[in-house]
């Protein structure tokens, strides 16, 4: 067998390294940051190196993992791609290893709740079905075990797609394509690259879901080597899922079938009809019944840390949005309601412009709270609108506290900050969860 340098010992570099070892490769495991708790990697067998870039060159590695939250700049993935060592990715390790077919998900916005929903819908087959990949657990922690049969309904981002290499999922779906994570690939043009891999290697037995909707992904279809089906809210489409008035129509297989109208839908919101029809589109190809697929789209209640709802407290409703890390997110989490808000923004930004979002907030916030490291921009984007109805927080629980005290019966308290939660947070669910923490106690 041969040796792995594992970049990085988050969840998905941790489970990488502990897969490798067992499989008798070598691994050496390194991190900036001193991971705790090391006994159980040593007694596997996993070497460490903490706080230091690798010498790539001295410990002279097969092939580089990185993990997600790595980015491709760092001088070790420089000097691997300088000579001609390999860099992949938990996604793509766990794709070779793996024997049942991929549906994977990806796009800006929508991801988590589109890919709950596929799961939640594919488990009305008779297959054993695993969700996981940016979202749960890395899927290498179950790929080995799992046979051709099962399926595996993976959350993809772009940075996870970006040290793909052989990735093949049967079928892909690209929701929508905003700016994000700019900061990471340089512009636009580089986000997309990277989503885009996630159909770069399917064959024509292979399916491609597009939001029609959407002009870039619309694009994409002559790069597709897979059967491109298309969904749509604003254009009837001869083959797809579309919108018929409030009806949601199927189009597939010479068969015109009504799933269900959109009021019908458990989770609201028109971002929200976007993920449910591509979860639509790919659960019927996966077999899925329309009458299960109704039964489903009836009741899920969506996802934690996505427009959801907290408590309503003196006629006050508090919603935890915390997954809106960019500005297009926070968009569509304004426009899901027709109440007055009192929005929380604010975190770290990556690198996106907030001058669209300062509009919105304008027109859909009557007040608005701004924290974190991206004060500076925030309110500059704001002022730019003549919108000056905001409130400087010092902390998180200075800005939810200070939201609840500008709030009336009848108002929304929307956490949804457009920004990362890394500048105090380890992750977005973690600041949600303080949310919801701190307006439990409110009095």
């Amino acid at each position: 067998m041969g040796k792995v340098l594992v970049i990085g010992a988050a969840r998905s570099g941790l489970a990488a390294a502990e897969f490798l070892v067992k499989q008798g490769e070598e691994v050496v495991l390194t991190d900036m940051k001193r991971v705790e708790n090391t006994d159980a990697l040593e007694n596997l067998g996993i070497q460490t190196l903490w706080g230091e870039q690798p010498d790539v060159a001295a410990i002279q590695p097969d092939y580089i993992l990185m993990s997600p939250g790595v980015p491709l700049s760092i001088p070790p993935a420089v000097y691997a791609k300088a000579h001609d060592i390999p860099v992949i990715g938990e996604l793509e390790l766990a794709y070779r290893n793996c024997k049942a077919p991929f549906v994977a998900i990806t796009g800006t916005n929508g991801k988590t709740t589109t890919t709950t929903l596929t799961g939640e819908l594919l488990k009305k087959t008779e297959k054993k079905v695993f969700v996981g990949g940016n979202i749960g657990v890395p899927i290498i922690s179950y790929a080995a075990d799992l046979q051709k049969d099962d399926v595996v309904v993976a959350e993809v981002s772009s940075f996870q797609l970006e040290t793909t290499d052989s990735f093949c999922p049967h079928l892909a779906l690209m929701l929508n394509l905003t700016p994000d994570h700019l900061d990471r690939h340089g512009d636009t043009a580089g986000y997309l690259a990277a989503k885009a891999k996630i159909f770069t290697n399917q064959k024509d037995s292979d399916y491609l879901v597009l939001n029609y909707d959407d002009e870039t992904l619309r694009g994409l279809e002559s790069q597709s080597k897979g059967k491109v089906i298309f969904f749509s809210q604003q254009h009837k489409l001869e083959e797809g899922v579309y919108l018929d008035g409030e009806e949601v129509i199927l189009a597939l297989e010479g068969k015109t079938i009504s799933i269900c109208t959109t009021n019908e839908i458990a989770i609201k919101g028109r971002h929200n009809l976007e993920n449910a029809m591509g979860a639509i589109t790919l659960a019927y190809l996966s077999g899925v019944t329309p009458e299960k697929i109704r039964e489903v789209l009836t009741t899920f209640p969506g996802v934690e840390h996505r427009l959801e709802p907290v408590r309503t407290l003196h006629g006050v409703l508090y919603i935890n949005d915390s997954k809106g890390t960019n500005p297009d997110s926070t968009i569509k989490a304004l426009e899901a309601y027709d109440r007055p808000i009192v929005i929380i923004l604010g975190g770290k930004n990556k690198g996106v412009p907030f001058t669209e979002l300062a509009s919105v907030v304008k027109q859909r916030a009557k007040k608005a709270v701004v924290l974190g490291q991206a004060k500076p921009e925030l309110i500059e984007a704001l002022e730019s609108v003549d919108f000056h109805n905001y409130v400087i927080a010092d902390t998180f629980a200075e800005g939810v506290t200070t939201a609840a005290q500008l709030a009336e019966s009848g108002d929304i308290v929307l956490l949804s900050p457009a920004c990362t939660s890394w500048d105090m947070f380890r992750s977005y669910e973690e600041r949600g969860k303080l949310f919801k923490e701190i307006v439990t106690a409110l009095e």
